[in-house]
């Protein structure tokens, strides 16, 4: 006969207050994959245009530049980018033994200095649009 355990609730919101910088390097690192796959998606669809002709390609690309809403997901799309290059080196140094005992220290300077590169990213993202 079969035993049932009371696992109380699906989901406790209160635990994510214990995660720590692991915890949440991991979390971030897994995020921005799924984003990274899920704009090769939406990368293909855009290039896959050139099949119809150059002007119906270069006529995607100027309608996309125009919309303040892509600059701003280009943004966004460059933070993921950024964040998922510089914990991935982060994770190869720590897989490599380099280290070891500051890795929360690494990824705190991982997120600032993605926040950097961002910051100082956006005056070229955004001009021309407003």
């Amino acid at each position: 006969m079969s035993q049932s355990y009371d696992r109380g609730l699906i989901e406790d919101f209160g635990r994510w207050r214990e995660f720590s910088a692991g915890m949440w390097a991991w979390v971030f690192h897994k995020f921005t994959g799924w984003v990274l796959i899920g704009y090769l998606f939406t990368h293909i669809a855009v290039l896959s245009t050139s099949f119809q002709g150059a002007t119906t390609y270069n006529n995607t690309l100027t309608g996309l530049e125009s919309l303040a809403v892509v600059r701003l997901m280009e943004v966004g799309l460059l933070a993921v980018a950024v964040f998922h290059i510089l914990n991935g080196v982060r994770l190869l140094f720590v897989d490599l033994g380099v280290g070891l005992e500051s890795q929360d220290k690494s990824f705190y300077a991982s997120l600032v200095l993605t926040g950097v590169i961002v910051v100082a990213s956006v005056p070229t993202f955004l001009s021309g649009v407003f």
